[in-house]
């Protein structure tokens, strides 16, 4: 349809210029009165003005900023809490490591104690029983004896320690020299040559199917005069060896 022949067409030209503009002028008045009712309606329901309005949405962008310095400063404590907490667990972790180190270096002190104040009081030659720790593989042991003299006047002592491992062998008992165990426990490693006390340490590989119930240790000196002592001891796994410094 064409637009000059519209009923407001039409209508204007039938008011002429004047009447026609007047008419589009009250158009545009009525539709700016109902926009300017709407936002009153919506004022009025609110129970707000204009101005309140303004006043309320300038404490809501307030708010949105607090709220973002806020979640800043949550996110800072965070931070900071996490950094204690790692800081904690390393005061923690270096305390514990001191607590062990205090207790090996007690463990050394009451040996040391041990090997010098013996409750026998005889002299000779003597026997400590022996360190067993477990290997890498089940079959696998660490050894280390003790072998002191008690004398009054310490003189450098000579002689040799053989060492024997017993058990059984499925219901049969059965021994077995160190030396057929260990490659470290030969001619060198039994040899005693000490002035206080001496340790021979290595690993042995036990044969398959054996069940080992204890140690026998043999040390005898040649000089400076002879002695001997003999002792068996029970077949115990600890789980480390004791510090006794070096």
């Amino acid at each position: 349809m064409n637009p000059r022949h519209s009923p407001l067409s039409r209508l204007l030209d039938h008011l002429g210029p004047r009447l026609g503009l007047a008419l589009v002028l009250l158009l545009a008045l009525t539709l700016l009165a109902g926009i300017y009712l709407g936002r009153q309606s919506v004022y009025s329901a609110l129970e707000v003005g204009p101005e309140t309005a303004r006043s309320m949405l300038a404490e809501l962008s307030d708010l949105r900023e607090a709220l973002r310095v806020a979640r800043g400063d949550l996110e800072m404590q965070r931070t900071r809490h996490e950094v204690d907490r790692k800081a904690l667990e390393l005061v923690r972790s270096e305390m514990a490591t001191e607590r062990e180190r205090t207790a090996s270096l007690e463990e050394g002190l009451s040996f040391y104690r041990s090997m010098v104040v013996s409750e026998d009081q005889g002299s000779g030659l003597s026997l400590r029983k022996p360190e067993l720790v477990a290997g890498a593989t089940p079959e696998r042991f660490k050894y280390r004896f003790f072998v002191q003299q008690k004398e009054r006047e310490y003189e450098m002592l000579e002689g040799t320690l053989s060492a024997e491992v017993f058990g059984y062998s499925g219901e049969k008992e059965v021994s077995y020299p160190l030396a057929e165990l260990s490659a470290d426990f030969d001619d060198r490693a039994s040899t005693l040559h000490f002035r206080y006390f001496q340790a021979i340490e290595g690993e042995l590989v036990l044969p398959h199917g054996f069940s080992p119930r204890g140690i026998t240790l043999v040390a005898r000196a040649s000089k400076p005069h002879k002695s001997k002592a003999k002792k068996q001891f029970p077949w115990e796994v600890q789980e480390r060896f004791i510090n006794v410094g070096k």
